[in-house]
């Protein structure tokens, strides 16, 4: 929007058009201004500490009330520790590089004109997330640190926890010297405000939805601003037939249920027909063990009829091979070769992160070549996914798109590039 027109009469556009202002006035910052501010805002999270828990403890009871489940209100709840440990990880933030600036390549043509190409920050940038207030301070600091303004659309369910934190950083961010609109919640709780952040285009350079299947597909399919797809995870481990079994074991059971409610959990086994009969029974063991429930196949069922261990087994009907669990359930499958394998992954992943267990290097050459995913683990655990486990130092997500960004994305995810050219009179 031109800075010489009205203003917006649209709360949510009028956010927007200040966020816009703020970015132009972040983008030129040296580090040290936004890594002052970021200390400053892991400060003031914990002085205003009983601020922040008041503020939630009113989203928790309207939560319990609703009769959300105990899994979503624990996501929810903010204490003393959460706050401290969520202040911890904005000074990480703010001990990371700065990605600004990086000259990517560089050269001087044949006609003398110097070309290099820098990392710019993206501008502004919208994320919309569901009840996890602790998103809220993470995006703000990433964008921060990336030199990027940020809209931040949570649940309505966190409304009130929202707004006390957006509140905190936007205090500590204006009184260290940086704009204050460079960190807004976006007015209203209604549907409404959510359709006008996808539709802001041309004032929103883009926006990440966090969250559930269906919230990732309303924005992906609704939004005229470019969106950076982050994942649903549906993930597969195949045991190849020359895995090692107590490898398998161990990798399994952790990308399973390790923490099963996140998006890099694994929730689909498939098993080489030739190693069937050697890894199940121990694979079934460890998975009742550990209180996953089995969606087996036919194969995977006799195998669990003849072993006749604990294991909880039921038939797998369609849906399972495409459903994200995010909880103690697995499908698994027999295949009869690696390319099963890798068929049944085509057909059904989400393009997340898929892992194969195999001693053999032409295996996992092959099973790597093959499969489309951000991420492909060979003899490791799906888990692994992750921006900190990557050595990132956090991640705003981890995008299943193509486009810009593919897997975790860190800072540097966060910028786009611009070529500086830079000349001595040429013409063309």
């Amino acid at each position: 929007m031109d800075l010489l027109s009205p203003l917006p009469k649209s709360p949510v556009l009028l956010a927007a058009y200040r966020a816009r202002a703020a970015a132009a006035e972040l983008a030129p910052l040296p580090r040290a201004a936004k890594d002052d501010a970021l200390l400053a805002v892991a400060d003031a999270l914990v002085v205003r500490t009983q601020e922040i828990t008041a503020a939630n403890a009113e989203d928790v009871a309207r939560a319990r009330e609703a009769g959300t489940s105990e899994a979503i209100v624990d996501r929810l709840t903010l204490n003393r520790e959460r706050i401290a440990a969520i202040a911890a990880d904005v000074r990480h933030v703010a001990s990371l590089p700065d990605p600004v600036g990086e000259v990517l390549r560089g050269s001087t043509l044949p006609n003398g004109l110097e070309l290099r190409q820098v990392r710019v920050p993206l501008g502004v940038v919208g994320i919309i997330y569901e009840a996890r207030p602790n998103v809220t301070v993470d995006a703000a600091a990433l964008c921060l640190k990336s030199g990027n303004a940020v809209l931040l659309r949570g649940s309505s369910s966190a409304y009130a926890s929202n707004t006390a934190l957006v509140e905190v950083v936007r205090d500590a961010v204006g009184g260290s010297g940086l704009p204050a609109d460079a960190v807004q919640l976006v007015p209203g709780e209604s549907r409404e405000s959510v359709t006008e952040l996808m539709r802001a285009r041309g004032q929103v350079d883009v926006l990440i939805p966090r969250g559930g299947a269906s919230l990732i597909r309303t924005v992906v399919e609704g939004s005229t601003v470019p969106v950076i797809e982050t994942g649903t995870g549906n993930c597969h481990v195949y045991v190849d037939a020359e895995a090692d079994v107590e490898t398998a074991v161990r990798v399994l059971v952790n990308s399973k249920a390790h923490r099963p409610s996140v998006c890099n959990a694994a929730e689909t086994l498939l098993v080489h027909q030739d190693i069937a009969d050697r890894f199940l029974p121990r694979a079934l063991d460890a998975l009742a063990e550990a209180g996953v429930t089995v969606h087996a196949d036919a194969r995977v069922a006799e195998a669990a009829e003849r072993h006749g261990g604990p294991a909880t087994v039921v038939p797998a009907v369609t849906e399972d091979w495409e459903t994200e669990y995010l909880s103690y359930d697995i499908a698994a499958a027999v295949v009869d070769s690696l390319d099963a394998a890798v068929a049944h992954i085509r057909l059904w992943s989400s393009g997340h992160t898929e892992a194969i267990v195999t001693t053999s290097q032409a295996a996992a050459r092959r099973f790597t070549q093959l499969v489309d995913a951000a991420a492909v683990m060979v003899n490791a655990s799906t888990r692994f996914t992750d921006g900190g486990q990557f050595g990132f130092g956090a991640e705003i997500g981890i995008s299943t798109q193509k486009l810009h960004a593919r897997g975790p994305m860190g800072l540097p995810e966060l910028t786009s590039t611009k070529y500086v050219v830079t000349g001595d009179g040429h013409v063309r």
